[in-house]
C-alpha cells in the first residue's frame, strides 16, 4: 500500500492546515520508515517468496516491533506527543498520531494474514487485498487520488516551485508504485533494508513541496490556474 500510504498524508494536510506535508508522510509512514532499519540491525525480518501473494513477493514473517497493532498505537502516542512538546497543538498532535495509525489499518486490508496484534502473540490478521492485482491497484489509485485532490483543494502553490515540486513529487510516487508491480522480486534482504532507507529522500521531497505552498484556509494566497483547476 505504498502511494496509498502517501495518499493519507496528503488527504490530512485538509485537516491540518498547519503541519508541513514532510511532517504527514513521516506519520503515515512512520512504521515503513522503521522497518528497513530494524531489518538492518536484525530485529525484523522478511523472506522473498515470489507467488506469496499476487501483488508482492515477500512474506512479512516477522515485524511485531514496527508493525503490530499494539505498537502502532504507541509509535502514533510517541509521534503525537513529540509534536506536542514543540508545536503546541494538541488536535495536530492527535492527526498525526491517526495517521501513524492509518498505515496499520491500510495494511491490514492489504496484506494476507500477517499483521501482528500484539508483539509476542501468535494472532495475525489481514484482508489479503494483496492476493488480487486488478483490486490493490484500483483501491490503492483511488486512496491515492483522493489523497491529491484534497490536498489541491485545501493548498495552493506560492510560486512556480510549488507547482514543479508538488507534481514532480507526485510523477515520481506514481512511477515508483509501477516500477515496483513490473520490477519483480528484489534481490535479496539487504536490498530491500537499504532500499527502504530512499523513504526519507521522499520526506524531504514533500518537506520541500510544502515550503513552496500555501493552505488556502490560513491565508489568502492569490489564485492561481492550478487552483483554479483544483
Amino acid at each position: 500500500m505504498f502511494i496509498g500510504h502517501i495518499g493519507v498524508a496528503l488527504a490530512a494536510k485538509k485537516v491540518a492546515p498547519k503541519v508541513s506535508l514532510g511532517t504527514l508522510v513521516i506519520a503515515a509512514q512512520f512504521v515503513d520508515l522503521l522497518w528497513p532499519f530494524f531489518l538492518l540491525i536484525g530485529v525484523e525480518h522478511v523472506r522473498i517468496s515470489p507467488g506469496i501473494t499476487a501483488f508482492t513477493p515477500l512474506d512479512f514473517y516477522d515485524y511485531p516491533i514496527s508493525h503490530s497493532l499494539v505498537t502502532g498505537v504507541g509509535w502514533g502516542i510517541v509521534l503525537g506527543f513529540v509534536y506536542y512538546r514543540f508545536r503546541r497543538s494538541l488536535r495536530d498532535a492527535f492527526i498525526l498520531g491517526a495517521c501513524v495509525l492509518s498505515h496499520w489499518v491500510l495494511d491490514f486490508i492489504s496484506h494476507r494474514p500477517d499483521m501482528p496484534i500484539v508483539p509476542g502473540v501468535n494472532l495475525y490478521v489481514g484482508l489479503g487485498l494483496w492476493n488480487s492485482v486488478p483490486a490493490t491497484i484500483v483501491v490503492e489509485a483511488a486512496i491515492f487520488g483522493t489523497g491529491v485532490l484534497l490536498y489541491l483543494r485545501a493548498t495552493s502553490a506560492l510560486d512556480r516551485t510549488g507547482t514543479y515540486a508538488f507534481w514532480s513529487f507526485i510523477v515520481f510516487l506514481i512511477a515508483a508504485w509501477v516500477a515496483n508491480m513490473v520490477g519483480g522480486a528484489p534481490p535479496s534482504v539487504g536490498a530491500i533494508a537499504w532500499g527502504g532507507q530512499a523513504s526519507w529522500l521522499l520526506v524531504a521531497w514533500a518537506y520541500w513541496a510544502d515550503r513552496h505552498r500555501t493552505s488556502r484556509s490560513l491565508t489568502a494566497a492569490p489564485r492561481t490556474d492550478e487552483g483554479a483547476r483544483a
